[in-house]
């Protein structure tokens, strides 16, 4: 659904919102309700050219006239009956004014007229695409009122009849419906289609009456293809019951050809004239008077027959007007040409055979449009000339003047021309320095607040690396024990001799075997923890537990058979092993009985465990007497 607010203040030309307003001003002060109806709410719908605006009033519209007078506006003609009147406002607007009624048929082109609402008035109208209306008062403007749902039509492109009955109450209608048809390029809805059939071959059209027969007529000149709109209904044969001496023959083609390039070309520069009476004119070019005079009688509105007739003598008096002193430089010309009545201008451009004239209008549309490409807008910026300025149109105006007046040609004029209107310079931006003792205060704060943000994370971290270790416990549990040094104690496969000496046992003497350095320091540690019973009267030292480790598997050392690792005091071993870190759980030791089973691993190169410095304890103690199974055991190795 469109925006009828905005096609309202867009589509309509700057002539056709006056007139709205206009009437809307004076409807209201009147107290009466106002509609714009018809074909202005179908062409704001469709998309094609508003060429004249319908108002529909809930009161007596006659009683507006004299006020519209005032305003300027000219009556073209009214209609008693039916309490509706034609309109010229100024800009060359045609409106008709009209009030909502229901209209009675006891025969056909007879209607009787009863004033009702608005939507009763749309629903006596002849097709559904002109049952419309859009509220022009103040608490429901541009409200739509479509009873008959015109807007589904007119996407569909179809003319369909209000009534039923339509062609054969008012007759006038077949005549229209085949004129919207040429226009708008619509179809007739399939009933209405046979319905108007039916008519036209029962010869309803006879029965028109004398005051629509005339609307009819004059609709033919308000066209914009006028000649084919006379062309199509001649060929369908309602010409005959129009106006039988009225034929597209005795039209001038080449001059309706010719006046709307005319037409085209001042509606380029934003001139805006009805071309109705200069159509007129061309259309019945080659029509006797006698014929001429017969057809002026037909057209319900005098007042546009007076315009019709004036045509020629109005041209004249612009022509005069142009080659006089008030056009004597080409911006006046231009201001001229634009500000005067619109139609004559047309008719002048269209049929004057002066140079002077012709030379005016071709610079009119070929040369002085040029120099809009010269108007420096880039230096309008730079001096700080924007649109959002007010009277900025006027200034472009008054430069483009200027220039085809052939002035400020340097760009030095230019500038000294546009000085007055430069507004000033805006003050520069103050620059407010902070203190260094603001500075500081923020630095300050910046740093705490990181600072608490590492705390944080450390937390976090700490808290996350203890997680993770307490999920590493359960399998640190089952692995093997840890190395540690090997003690003064009773090894495996030796014997205590009585003065505290070691004896190598026969299988690893005979064998010449050799344990790992590995096995014997876990069995070491698991017997020292077992507190063993001290073998002999010699004293032994104690076994310190060594410091816990990370459980990791070690390759196995087998110790030399020739040289036994010595037992290191406690204290020694503390100087030697690192520091482990805390949270490190050390692997539980297995029962000695079993470590002892293990089978001794076969042909592993042996290392020589690093002899220790000799304790406070072993320097006290007697010299111990060498073992003579180490004697055996290296000769047989020998």
């Amino acid at each position: 659904m469109p925006d009828y607010i905005y096609l309202l203040e867009n589509r309509l030309s700057p002539a056709q919102r006056n007139a709205l307003q206009l009437v809307r001003d004076i409807a209201r002060d009147a107290s009466m309700t106002v509609f714009l109806a018809g074909g202005a709410v179908r062409d704001l719908t469709s998309g094609s050219s508003v060429r004249d605006l319908d108002f529909t009033v809930q009161g007596n519209a006659l009683k507006l006239l004299k006020k519209l007078e005032k305003s300027g506006v000219v009556l073209l003609g009214e209609h008693e009956p039916s309490r509706s009147m034609s309109l010229w406002f100024p800009g060359s607007v045609r409106v008709e004014v009209s009030t909502a009624r229901r209209e009675e048929y006891p025969k056909p082109g007879k209607p009787i007229y009863h004033w009702a609402t608005i939507h009763e008035d749309l629903r006596r109208r002849d097709f559904t695409a002109n049952a419309m209306a859009l509220s022009l008062n103040e608490s429901s403007y541009g409200l739509l009122l479509d009873p008959l749902n015109g807007v589904a039509d007119i996407e569909a492109r179809l003319l369909r009849l209000a009534s039923n009955y339509g062609f054969l109450e008012d007759p006038s209608r077949l005549v229209r419906a085949w004129r919207l048809h040429h226009r708008l390029g619509w179809e007739l809805e399939e009933r209405t289609l046979v319905r108007y059939q039916n008519a036209k071959e029962e010869g309803v059209i006879s029965a028109i009456p004398h005051y629509l027969l005339g609307v009819e007529i004059e609709a033919i000149a308000h066209e914009e293809d006028a000649l084919g709109a006379l062309k199509a209904l001649e060929a369908e044969g309602w010409m005959k019951h129009l106006d039988p001496a009225w034929i597209s023959a005795k039209a001038d083609s080449t001059g309706l050809a010719a006046l709307h390039r005319t037409l085209t070309q001042l509606q380029i520069q934003g001139v805006y004239p009805d071309p109705s009476a200069a159509q007129m004119e061309l259309l019945t070019a080659k029509m006797q008077p006698k014929e001429l005079a017969g057809l002026k009688k037909l057209f319900p509105n005098p007042g546009f027959v007076a315009q019709w007739e004036s045509l020629e003598s109005d041209a004249k008096e612009f022509a005069r007007v142009l080659s006089g002193k008030d056009a004597a430089s080409p911006s006046a010309t231009w201001k001229l040409l634009t500000s005067y009545q619109a139609e004559p201008v047309l008719w002048l451009a269209f049929s004057s055979k002066s140079a002077p004239v012709q030379t005016k209008f071709n610079n009119f549309f070929n040369v002085w449009p040029d120099a809009k490409q010269r108007v420096p807008l880039a230096l309008l910026l730079e001096m700080r000339i924007t649109p959002e300025l007010p009277g900025y149109d006027d200034l472009l105006q008054e430069i483009f003047f200027h220039l085809i007046d052939g002035q400020l040609q340097t760009e030095e004029e230019m500038r000294a021309f546009l000085e007055p209107y430069s507004p000033p310079a805006p003050p520069a931006p103050v620059n407010v320095r902070k203190t260094r003792g603001r500075r500081a205060e923020r630095v300050r704060i910046e740093e705490e607040l990181e600072e608490e943000t590492d705390l944080h994370e450390d937390a976090e971290l700490a808290a996350e690396s203890e997680d993770d270790m307490d999920e590493e416990r359960p399998e640190a549990d089952d692995a093997p024990p840890p190395p540690k040094p090997a003690l003064k104690s009773v090894l495996p496969g030796e014997k205590t001799t009585a003065d505290g000496g070691k004896k190598a046992s026969s299988s690893t003497s005979k064998k010449g075997s050799l344990q790992p350095a590995g096995i014997v320091e876990a069995a070491t540690s698991k017997q020292s923890q077992a507190a063993p019973k001290p073998a002999g009267k010699g004293k032994a030292a104690k076994a310190v537990p060594a410091p816990k480790e990370e459980a990791k598997p070690k390759q196995a050392t087998p110790a030399q058979s020739q040289k036994v690792a010595k037992s290191t005091p406690a204290k020694a071993i503390q100087k030697q092993v690192k520091p482990v870190p805390k949270k490190v759980v050390a692997a539980k030791p297995a029962p000695a009985k079993k470590q002892a089973g293990k089978a001794v691993p076969k042909k592993i190169a042996s290392k020589a465990t690093p002899k220790s410095a000799p304790s406070k304890a072993a320097a006290k103690s007697k010299p111990e007497p060498k073992a003579h199974g180490k004697k055996v055991a290296a000769k047989k190795k020998h």
